[in-house]
């Protein structure tokens, strides 16, 4: 008979438990690296769509608005070419709406689309004329004749809407009224015209629809639409 001493009595339950503990502990740590790639993604993921949302509310929303009174330049006249009263050139007055941003209007980067009851152009912008600040319409179209590059050659010769001759094909420009420097970039506190002179075929008469579209590289596009009143007199209110 083998006789085993009190206190000398073999146990594993020590070994079990440490067993135990390595192993909840190597699932804390597992779960622990699960949470922190769980929620690092979960933040990028949340900073992505903060930055696709900002970037759809700024293509969203345009940085331009009309300044002021849409005007036309009316030909009444038969001695001017006109046996039926039309438009000669339309005039849009332009600036940055509040808190927008500045848009880049040089003729690589924006195109102007117009649209009437009788044609559609995708894009009939010449360019920006930056020479100096132009108080009237009619100083804008005198300079139009003088600029170099082959987008104005519409205006080219003796060409002046206000005074009867108008341009060999439908073309807009825009040129500033009120500016801070001589770029060709709209910015806060600056003021520009949308000019258009309308091709002899294209001049709109009374009732039609006109609109104009401003498309800039970034951001909404400016549209402007007005409905043409009776031409009486040289200067039209298109409102």
């Amino acid at each position: 008979m083998k006789l085993q001493r009190k206190g000398t009595r073999h146990s594993h339950r020590g070994v079990i438990g440490v067993e135990s503990a390595i192993v909840m502990i190597a699932f804390v740590i597992v779960a622990a690296a699960l949470a922190f790639v769980v929620l690092n993604m979960g933040f990028t993921t949340s900073q992505k769509a903060k930055t696709t949302i900002i970037a759809g509310l700024g293509e969203s929303s345009s940085s331009m608005q009309v300044a002021g009174k849409v005007t036309g330049v009316g030909c009444t006249s038969s001695a001017k070419g006109c046996t039926t009263p039309y438009l000669n050139a339309t005039a849009y007055p332009i600036k940055i709406s509040s808190g927008g941003d500045s848009v880049d209007l040089q003729v690589a980067t924006t195109a102007v689309k117009y649209v009437s009851n009788s044609v559609e152009y995708d894009d009939i912008y010449a360019g920006p004329i930056t020479a100096a600040e132009y108080r009237s319409l009619a100083l804008a179209f005198t300079q139009a004749t003088a600029e170099a590059g082959s987008d104005f050659d519409a205006f080219n010769g003796d060409v002046h809407p206000i005074s009867g001759t108008v341009p060999s094909s439908t073309k807009a420009f825009v040129y500033w009224s009120v500016r801070t420097n001589t770029n060709a970039i709209l910015d806060q506190g600056e003021h520009a015209v949308l000019a258009i002179g309308f091709a002899s075929s294209d001049r709109p008469a009374a009732l039609d629809t006109i609109r104009a579209e401003i498309i800039p590289a970034t951001g909404a596009s400016l549209s402007v639409e007005r409905q043409v009143p009776t031409i009486t007199t040289q200067v039209v209110d298109l409102g």
